[in-house]
């Protein structure tokens, strides 16, 4: 089954407490979802079109599983915490398998 990962990057960050408080809860609800954080705000070199952004990668079971991560009601109470703290891009990607 191929995996799944969900992408994150961020635009703008306009509260850095905010983003530190939806962390505290983002990642321990994710990882209770079967996510594994592959990369999370280390160096980005952007080429083409691309923005050189704070970007986060995490590795899941299967799509569906990411999906399902990211609706998930814990993740999104870390979401409501970030209300607006930050513009992101998110987005869930099937892996090839």
């Amino acid at each position: 089954m191929a995996k799944g990962y969900l992408v994150g990057t961020y635009r703008s960050v306009s509260d850095p407490e905010k983003l530190s408080a939806y962390g505290e809860l983002a990642k321990p609800a994710l990882e209770a979802a079967g996510g594994r954080i592959l990369a999370r705000g280390g160096r980005v070199t952007a080429f083409e079109s691309g923005l050189a952004e704070r970007t986060v990668l995490i590795e899941f079971p299967s799509y569906d599983a990411a999906v399902a991560a990211y609706e998930s009601e814990e993740y999104q109470r870390a979401v409501a915490v970030l209300d607006g703290g930050a513009e992101r891009d998110v987005r869930v990607v099937e892996g090839l398998g």
